[in-house]
């Protein structure tokens, strides 16, 4: 069988469709008959889409094509213009690949660079699957979802976005390899964590991370709190390959006890850091908040203002809802607000543990299983 991704370049697109991927192989290990139609016994994997964060899909066995992509923004800017020259293009490089590739079956994770593998897969007759991981969809999904043969939705509120008929509620695929030690009460899984991240694990332990690309906002509030954390907690702090430096020179040789800082952190790092964490501080896109609930963690979201329909506050609000958050809004945050959270949070037994049990509630950890199921399923 040969599967087809298509995505947004972010880590919010990637990571989900790589959860997706291993299940596959999971699954194709598992099976006695043939994964595709007839006796085909092969499972070929393919990405096609813009590039971004692709490089982690080629670490997967995944094959990757990249094409142009044009982004229509909201708002006015001659970005919009020179985006508008590259749609055709990335249209028939799409054409062309899909048609070289010739898939059985589309898996569309939404981003503008989706639209024009879709379409293609579509002019094909090829079945899509496409998946909407925020309470608001965008519009890249909302037009993939009419060339598609079904639609998996994170949140409730995103179903009435979508044909009732098509749509079923899945949760978000997340990395397996990633949430399998959150729920270890294993001392010596603690303490191998404790080497990966060099984490002393002497004081309750905050993870603070803006998702795969870091959060300048964030960052800047950590740093500006950062002595008066220490003297309670440790922190875990993903800032972004962007900001490593400079936050970084901020320290000048040696950054303070208790503070381990890191541009970004793979698989094993995260899941290191999501055992050891006793609060999560992270923006709000659908892959933190499901990797979160997981894991079974108390967190406070700090969404993103003003993104694509605003879909980060969204997300932030429909889990705070599920009892398992606190949302702080960006634009009302200072640093004695986020202190008095974060405190109120750790020194209130029964609200972490009340926490902890709804986002075990809200979590969906079988989505990326799922996912896999329905794409052999349309496949065949």
């Amino acid at each position: 069988m040969r599967i087809l991704f298509t995505g947004g370049g972010s880590g919010g697109h990637i990571f989900p469709l790589i959860a997706v991927a291993k299940e596959l192989k999971k699954i194709h290990n598992q099976l006695s008959q043939p994964i595709g139609p007839g006796s085909e016994t092969d499972l070929d994997l393919f990405f096609v889409g813009a590039g971004g964060f692709a490089e982690n899909l080629s670490r997967e066995g995944i094959e990757v094509k990249t094409i142009l992509a044009g982004k229509m923004r909201r708002y006015f800017s001659w970005l919009n213009l020179v985006d508008l020259l590259k749609l055709p293009v990335g249209f028939f490089q799409s054409l062309w690949l899909v048609y070289q590739i010739m898939p059985d079956v589309i898996f569309s994770k939404g981003g503008y660079d989706s639209v024009p593998v879709a379409l293609a897969g579509w002019i094909y007759g090829i079945p899509i699957l496409v998946h909407e991981s925020d309470a608001t969809p965008g519009l890249a999904n909302r037009f993939v979802a009419k060339l598609s043969k079904r639609v998996g939705v994170s949140f409730v509120s995103a179903e009435s976005y979508f044909s009732s008929k098509k749509t079923v509620l899945l949760g978000n695929p997340i990395r397996a390899d990633v949430i399998q030690l959150c729920s270890s009460k294993s001392e010596e899984d603690k303490e191998n964590a404790r080497k990966i991240l060099g984490a002393a694990g002497q004081k309750p332990m905050l993870f603070v991370f803006g998702g795969s690309q870091g959060a300048q906002k964030i960052n800047e509030l950590v740093l500006e709190v950062l002595p008066r954390l220490l003297g309670k907690y440790e922190v875990i702090h993903q800032c972004g390959n962007k900001n490593y430096q400079w936050i970084k020179g901020k320290f000048g040789e040696k950054a303070p006890g208790g503070y381990y800082l890191f541009p970004f952190l793979d698989e094993k790092q995260l899941s290191a850091a999501y055992l050891l964490s006793d609060l999560i501080i992270a923006r709000a896109g659908a892959s933190n908040i499901f990797e979160i609930a997981a894991c079974g963690r108390p967190s406070i979201l700090i969404p993103i203002p003003k993104s694509a329909a605003d879909h980060q506050r969204e997300n932030a609000f429909a889990y705070a809802k599920a009892g398992a958050a606190s949302v702080l809004e960006q634009d009302n945050l200072t640093p004695n607000l986020f202190l008095t959270e974060v405190n109120k949070i750790l020194s209130d037994e029964e609200m972490s543990r009340k926490m902890v049990k709804n986002a075990g509630n809200f979590a969906q950890p079988e989505a990326a299983n799922k996912i896999a199921q329905g794409l052999i399923d349309l496949g065949r």
